[in-house]
């Protein structure tokens, strides 16, 4: 089955095009087609092609929306342009599975969309204003490209955190609140922690319920999650992204009375305050210079920037302080999983984050850590009780298998 996954932003198309069955999926021989994503839709796009492990192409052109953008790509993928001999025509796409950001309550796991799941997603708008309305946009233009004869499953970032208990979930507001508006942390990142957590229990040879581990999914966008016996049990991200752990360009956890007193000095309406919160805090916020970790990490040892030490610190504090809490939460865990852009690619940030965590029986290796770049790997020493280990993720392949799942009702083991 080749399975058409997407990523709709505001003005992007992440796709994947994997082949994959149940029997490919027990034997993990997935096979990535290709690969791309499409930048700046609504004029001069900017779009970027890889089949299978071959170089990048890059190259442009006038794509007015979603729509538009994802009709490209098909007629170029099935075009010999591509090289890419298994799609020939868009009726060798057999199914589409989206990312859709926000879940709420309604979905605990991935779903088959059909008019009332779209309405559900469409009502969980509220909660995903910047996200939920771009999945949609995508679901109704692989809808009207592909027929309603193809089927489409949304893999929700939410669903996998629906597991977290009540005393984890709910804030400490007016209980009526989350009654009538949901009030509440959901999580994201989820289709992430639940890759890694997989490929942690499989380099371990772990059944699921023997799964106590903490993900931290380090990139422009960052979150760590508690996973008790295979299950989400706490997570640093909130009702919205912006909760948690400092990120590229948000501020993660502060005081919400901050919000009030930044409205009232600056003369910010609120959802100005919302966008300086989510687009101008965070590393970038801190540094001035950029919400790049390579960059920071090179301009600190060309110059010593004190602003941009201090960003790379809170960064890793925060993060460090979140281990902990999840170790207290948990009553302990097995292992600290790092995955993401930084998690996998940054050996530095990574040992810098565990500094200081023998008390908990973790130390890592500088070697193994320094040899363990966009690869697994175990970065922890041989004798440590709590061990280390860097999983890239690999959200595209999960909801492609996802999909695949859905269509056949297969239940996920993951």
């Amino acid at each position: 089955m080749n399975v058409f996954v997407l990523n709709s932003g505001s003005s992007s198309l992440k796709f994947q095009i994997i082949a994959t069955d149940l029997d490919r999926i027990r034997q993990h021989q997935d096979e990535r087609i290709c690969r791309g994503e499409v930048e700046r839709i609504g004029g001069e796009a900017i779009v970027t092609f890889q089949k299978g492990g071959d170089a990048k192409q890059k190259f442009t052109a006038p794509l007015r929306d979603i729509a538009a953008a994802l009709d490209y790509l098909v007629r170029y993928i099935a075009s010999d342009k591509s090289g890419v001999t298994e799609i020939k025509s868009s009726g060798d796409i057999h199914a589409v599975g989206h990312r859709v950001v926000h879940g709420g309550e309604m979905f605990s796991e991935s779903a088959l969309i059909d008019s009332k799941v779209l309405q559900d997603i469409e009502d969980c708008i509220d909660l995903a204003p910047l996200h939920n309305p771009n999945n949609i946009k995508g679901i109704v233009a692989a809808r009207e490209l592909f027929g309603k004869d193809v089927p489409q499953v949304a893999v929700f970032d939410t669903s996998f955190h629906h597991s977290i208990p009540e005393q984890a979930f709910l804030y400490a507001l007016p209980y009526h609140l989350y009654r009538r508006h949901r009030i509440r942390r959901y999580g994201f990142h989820g289709t992430s922690h639940r890759y890694v957590a997989f490929r942690y229990r499989a380099l371990r040879e772990l059944p699921r319920e023997q799964t106590n581990i903490i993900t931290l999914h380090l990139g422009n966008g960052c979150s760590a999650t508690a996973i008790r016996k295979g299950n989400s049990v706490d997570t640093s991200m909130g009702m919205t992204p912006l909760e948690g752990l400092v990120m590229g360009t948000r501020s993660g956890d502060l005081d919400p009375a901050i919000v009030n007193l930044i409205a009232t000095k600056e003369g910010m309406s609120p959802s100005e305050v919302d966008a300086l919160l989510n687009t101008q805090s965070g590393l970038l916020g801190i540094s001035g210079l950029s919400n790049d970790m390579r960059m920071l990490q090179a301009e600190l040892q060309e110059n010593h920037d004190r602003r941009v030490q201090l960003a790379i610190e809170v960064f890793c504090y925060r993060a460090r302080k979140y281990i902990g809490a999840f170790l207290a939460a948990m009553g302990g865990a097995d292992a600290v999983v790092f995955t993401g852009g930084i998690g996998e690619n940054s050996p530095e940030i990574r040992a810098h984050i565990c500094e200081g965590m023998e008390w908990a029986g973790l130390t890592i290796d500088p070697v193994k850590n320094q040899q363990t770049v966009g690869r697994e790997g175990l970065i922890s020493t041989e004798d440590s009780k709590l061990v280390a280990y860097a999983i890239p993720t690999d959200e595209e392949l999960l909801i492609a298998r996802d999909t695949v799942r859905v269509i056949l009702g297969e239940p996920h083991p993951s």
